[in-house]
């Protein structure tokens, strides 16, 4: 038996006001067809069927409400969309096929050529290269500053500028913004204030609630957990997010149904995993601060943390990514990572597992040497993801490349 959108049943939004985000990581967005599961189905359709073709041609001419074409509707990605939303606090949310692909589709939907973007430095080195290579190429001129400058950020904006883009907190250096003045600053100025809430999550912040108007994530980090999809989200007012999905619906950067349903089931579980990520995130980086070999750790949950003040007063938590700087260089760097067992050496982060990798040569790469000098990306910086496993064992292994560090000294 087949069932058409009609025989499917949304929960109604209204039902979860007042609610917990706990309570909507788990209950915003169900959908359930005539089967009346429990668990949110999924839909692996390329294309739906209509009941005449007068319904075909209402669906298709915007008289009728209704699944069209999977590469821009699909329940199971709608089903995503609305939790994500709701846990953001934002009135729509459109997914995209992955993090750069949502940050794409934004600034494509909502910039023309001729426009101006200031963007921080501190951003993921992808971020600065889509931005300063190819944006370019269509007329859109980005300034780099610093992310905790805002007089930095005022001296660069212009009578063109129409965004201000941000992570907060940055990668890999962890550096925190003042949301509310970049806020302020932004509409001021009659320009979007675009935040990248990868790290944090709407668990731990809700940028939106300081004044943001769009906020983005890449869906493969923490809304999925376990480094199984690659996909991206951006939220915010209905008015903007139509310019997103017009965008969607005629270039297709479309996050497949699969995808949205094990980004939907990951946010079930997002509120616990995070705070499990940040009491292992703080112990870590409070046991490194104390090891010789370290020179210095980056971690806003840290009193030590030139921001750690601002980042109480907008975040419930610190999150689980940590950045740190050994003595030395890129051959100590690397040293310290091979001699890991357990972490994994990968780029991705956001996972249960914990991973760790060298930013001046993977994520923040492509990047010119002086970008990363600018950015701070120094040979010497480690990147850590932590996960969810036994700090005892976490530190145990660490250790291993803290001891190989000591042998070398001693030699």
């Amino acid at each position: 038996m087949t069932f058409h959108r009609e025989e499917t049943v949304r929960i109604p939004e209204s039902d979860l006001e007042g609610m917990s985000l706990d309570t909507l990581a788990v209950r915003a967005g169900q959908l359930r067809t005539g089967q009346l599961e429990h668990s949110d189905a999924i839909f692996p359709t390329s294309s739906f069927v209509y009941g005449s073709a007068a319904q075909a041609a209402a669906r298709f001419g915007g008289e009728e409400s209704g699944n069209i074409y999977s590469r821009f509707t699909n329940p199971t990605v709608q089903a995503f969309e609305g939790r994500i939303a709701a846990m953001e606090g934002g009135e729509r949310a459109v997914a995209t096929a992955s993090g750069m692909a949502a940050i794409l589709s934004t600034c494509i939907a909502l910039l023309k050529g001729g426009d101006h973007v200031v963007c921080s430095r501190g951003v993921f080195g992808t971020t600065n290269v889509l931005f300063q290579k190819y944006m370019a190429k269509f007329g859109v001129e980005t300034t780099f500053v610093s992310l905790t400058d805002t007089r930095e950020w005022a001296s660069a904006v212009r009578p063109e500028t129409r965004m201000l883009f941000i992570e907060t907190p940055s990668n890999p250096l962890c550096e925190v913004a003042d949301m509310a003045a970049l806020a302020s600053l932004a509409h001021n100025n009659n320009a979007l204030f675009v935040v990248d809430n990868c790290f944090c999550t709407p668990v731990l912040q809700r940028p939106l609630e300081h004044g943001a108007d769009i906020v983005i994530h890449s869906a493969t980090k923490y809304l999925d957990g376990q480094g199984r999809c690659v996909g991206g989200v951006v939220v915010g007012p209905e008015k903007l997010m139509e310019e997103v999905y017009g965008f969607l619906r005629s270039a297709g950067p479309t996050m497949s149904p699969f995808n949205a349903w094990v980004f939907h089931k990951g946010l079930e579980t997002l509120p616990i995993r995070m705070r499990a990520h940040c009491d292992n995130a703080l112990e870590l980086a409070t046991w490194l601060e104390q090891q010789p070999e370290v020179e210095r750790v980056y971690y806003a949950g840290l009193e030590s943390h030139p921001q750690h003040a601002l980042a109480k007063s907008q975040q419930k938590g610190f999150g689980g990514v940590l950045s740190f700087c050994l003595k030395g260089g890129r051959e100590e760097a690397w040293k310290f990572i091979d001699a890991t067992r357990m972490i994994s050496i990968t780029a991705n982060l956001g996972d249960v597992k914990t991973t760790i990798t060298h930013p001046a040569t993977t994520t923040h790469g492509r990047l010119s040497p002086e970008d990363k000098s600018r950015a701070g990306i120094t040979e010497n910086l480690i990147r850590l993801s932590v996960g969810i496993e036994a700090i005892e064992d976490l530190k145990t292994d660490l250790y291993r490349g803290l001891q190989v560090l000591q042998n070398a000294s001693n030699t």
